[in-house]
């Protein structure tokens, strides 16, 4: 039976999540110590799905750790390798949510029967995996599972959380030829102040990390980042961002978008007075889109908004003490650095999306840590014990003149051809 692993990334994630609080001195407790003996009067969920009990003298230590080292000190010394069977895939979860609104009274077993009979699992799969599934996700009554319960909410200040979303733009004609645009924006979820937001040619996780650096550079790290499900906002890399500067990464339950309220409401204002008055046929690049977003950017943030009867401007400037600024920007380019591992072949070269570098060769036969951004991959270094070991592209032609320190004995050819003639 396989299992699955939890990656040393996201235990690294959930003892950020623990420690969050005291990082950001959110903790509602008297003291951290009563935090952290509150925190660990009862077992804990890993990502796995199984229970750990801790003491709190371990969560204090994590803090110290994080403290000292960011997140590289939260990261496993050993691999982890203890995990559970994730034996409902994303089409057979994605079935019993559908079950469960067309049949609100049909129980765990019925479902379970379902999803074998119209093959989502194989029937190995357990009973008891369903039932699991319906408990954790708050499906085991029969009332209607589309009414959720949704209140009115905001946070005291600014930057205690941001929302982020995608929103599909009209199609504009570059260079004679016809693209969809997508806008990735980000805002305070107190304030309403759209702290970033850009147009690109593709929804993808790279642009969004580009959006939230420079939104961090201009106004300072928000205490929660709360997204939706999507690849762009829900993958490894943006995990490792999130914990390196210490903000905590929240997500909204599955097809439950309605639950970013203001992000979304706030694009609904953005097509109503702005889009929708826009001939996109003669906006001739993406350059110039971006520069007419810039300027409803601003019209925005100074407009009293009719939720708060304040300008989100006003609004951040009473509150903006709350945030933390950046320790430096050579900092922030750190943090948000995407990190993968990587082999060294023998012949010195490491692969990254299909281009060939030479890695130092120190490393060849070993796993090594690679960060990189992938616009500037000539920037990609080897991080080793807190040093950088820059990368460079494999350049053949060149490689083959370099002189080498083999333990091999030249060949003499001229003493060859004498010894052929003779």
């Amino acid at each position: 039976m396989n299992k699955k692993k939890i990656t040393p990334a996201e235990i690294a994630h959930f003892r950020f999540a623990l420690i969050a609080p005291v990082i950001q001195n959110l903790y509602p407790d008297e003291s951290a110590t009563a935090y952290y003996q509150r925190i660990t009067e009862n077992d804990l969920t890993l990502p796995d799905g199984s229970l750990v009990r801790y003491d709190f003298k371990t969560l204090q230590k994590w803090v110290s750790d994080y403290k000292r080292g960011g997140i590289d000190a939260l990261l496993p010394k050993e691999r982890v390798d203890k995990g559970t069977t994730r034996v409902l895939d994303d089409n057979a979860i994605e079935e019993i949510f559908n079950l469960r609104n067309k049949y609100p009274k049909v129980n765990a077993t019925m479902i379970h029967t379902m999803l074998v009979q119209n093959g989502f699992i194989p029937a190995t799969v357990s009973v008891r995996a369903v039932q699991r599934f319906i408990k954790a996700n708050d499906l085991k009554s029969a009332r209607n599972p589309n009414v959720k319960d949704r209140r009115a909410f905001e946070e005291p200040e600014f930057g205690c959380m941001w929302q982020a979303d995608t929103c599909y733009l009209p199609y504009i004609t570059e260079n004679g030829k016809a693209r969809r645009t997508y806008l990735i924006m980000i805002i305070d979820d107190h304030s309403r102040l759209i702290v970033g937001g850009e147009i690109f040619y593709s929804d993808n996780a790279y642009n969004f990390q580009k959006v939230l650096k420079q939104a961090i550079a201009t106004y300072g790290i928000p205490d929660k980042l709360y997204l939706d499900n999507g690849s762009p906002y829900s993958n490894e890399q943006l995990t490792f961002i999130c914990d390196s500067i210490g903000c905590l990464e929240l997500h909204t339950p599955v097809r439950d978008g309605a639950s970013k309220g203001k992000v979304e409401r706030n694009f609904r204002t953005l097509k109503d007075r702005w889009l929708h008055a826009l001939d996109t046929k003669q906006i001739q690049s993406l350059a110039e889109f971006n520069e007419l977003l810039r300027d409803y950017i601003q019209t925005h943030n100074k407009t009293r908004h009719s939720g708060t009867g304040q300008t989100p401007i006003g609004r951040f400037l009473a509150t903006k003490s709350h945030i933390r600024t950046p320790e430096s920007m050579d900092w922030l380019d750190e943090c948000f650095h995407n990190r993968i591992t990587r082999k060294v072949n023998n012949d010195s070269c490491i692969t990254i999306n299909k281009t060939c570098f030479d890695a130092p060769t120190q490393f060849i036969g070993a796993k090594v840590e690679v960060r990189y951004l992938p616009d500037q991959m000539e920037k990609a270094y080897i991080y080793y014990e807190g040093k950088h070991f820059p990368l460079t592209l494999t350049d053949k032609n060149a490689n083959s003149k370099v002189k080498r320190n083999n333990p091999y004995p030249k060949i003499d050819y001229s003493r060859k051809e004498q010894t052929d003639d003779q």
